[in-house]
């Protein structure tokens, strides 16, 4: 680990001051929030990520930021509130199923009992290719050096969303929640706070594969908006791995439907471990939309959502394991009880 200078600070405005005195002089990632520090921790030991200022805002969790409050308009989660925190509450799990699950499969109870919801939706793409500073070759990491997974072993990387710049695969599983949910972000900065969409915080990555989301460098993520809709109790997050125990997904999927006579009036889908980003799966929602959940529904929904997939050497797999486990999801949240 190299060194790095350490702050730690007690309020937001202090935050974003500290970031936007540093970004005006410094490259992108020379200052970084720590949180539960579950990943920023590991990359600095990997000598992946190298800031040069590290700013503890772990004192913020005593304010807003650190709540967890479930109201009849919607659910707000503070950026700081842990992920075991969340996964547990009652409330929580009665009304939105999906996102609790999700933080559930997402990690380790020691990882969970760390880790902030924010720093969760932030974290970055466990390629090896990303985390081995031994290759050269990684866009994210060292833009311009080429993508070393694109002719190498790319079992666990995406199949939606990529570009001949970066086939990396986003890891997380909470923020499939957020965007089948249609969640907003409350970001603070330097000029206030402003509110973006959830699906406009992660970027595709494009021609310029290290600039992972739409966060300005003297911002960071203050809470989350999940609004309330009558979809959101009929909901689960299925996740399919290697194994059980804490491993990341290579498929998931989190489907939420609003049922009307048994026809879909509205489907809300996201899929995980086969895209570069959080994935809304509107093409699949769109297929779904006034039908039945039968076979022939299902098989329409996965085919449309993958008919653009592009596949490289060992990870061709993923198509049907994508479109397997998203239509599993739908058979199971149809026959939900409610």
């Amino acid at each position: 680990m190299r060194p790095f200078a350490f702050e730690a600070v007690n309020s937001v405005n202090d935050a974003v001051r500290a970031a936007a005195s540093l970004s005006a002089a410094s490259s992108r990632g020379a200052l970084q929030f720590l949180a539960g520090g579950t990943t920023l921790i590991d990359l600095m030991k990997l000598d992946v990520m190298r800031p040069t200022h590290v700013v503890d805002i772990n004192a913020l969790a005593a304010s807003n930021l650190g709540l967890i409050e479930v109201q009849p308009q919607g659910l707000r989660l503070g950026a700081l509130a842990r992920m075991a925190d969340a996964a547990d509450n009652a409330e929580l799990k009665a009304n939105y199923p999906a996102l609790a699950q999700s933080l559930t499969l997402a990690a380790s109870q020691q990882i969970r009992n760390m880790a902030t919801l924010g720093g969760n939706v932030l974290q970055r793409t466990r390629c090896p290719y990303f985390r081995d500073v031994s290759y050269d070759q990684c866009n994210k990491r060292n833009p311009g050096s080429g993508c070393a997974a694109l002719d190498g072993f790319n079992r666990s990387h995406a199949v939606l969303g990529v570009s001949d710049q970066c086939i990396a695969s986003y890891p997380g599983d909470f923020a499939q929640a957020l965007i089948a949910f249609g969640a907003t972000v409350d970001i603070a900065g330097p000029q206030g706070m402003r509110i973006i969409p959830f699906a406009a915080l992660h970027r595709k990555p494009g021609d310029a594969p290290d600039i992972e989301t739409t966060l300005k460098s003297d911002e960071m993520i203050a809470s989350f908006f999940i609004p309330a809709a009558p979809w959101t109790r009929r909901s689960l997050f299925l996740k399919v791995r290697d194994r059980e125990s804490y491993e990341f997904a290579l498929a998931s999927a989190v489907v939420a439907l609003h049922l009307d006579d048994g026809r879909v009036r509205e489907a809300r889908i996201a899929l995980g471990g086969v895209a570069t980003i959080p994935w809304r799966a509107t093409a699949a929602e769109s297929a779904l939309k006034g039908k039945a959940i039968d076979d022939a529904a299902k098989k329409a929904a996965a085919d449309a959502e993958f008919a653009n997939a592009q596949t490289h050497e060992h990870n061709a797999f993923k198509v049907e394991l994508g479109r397997r486990t998203l239509m599993r999801a739908l058979d199971q949240a149809a026959a939900m009880e409610i």
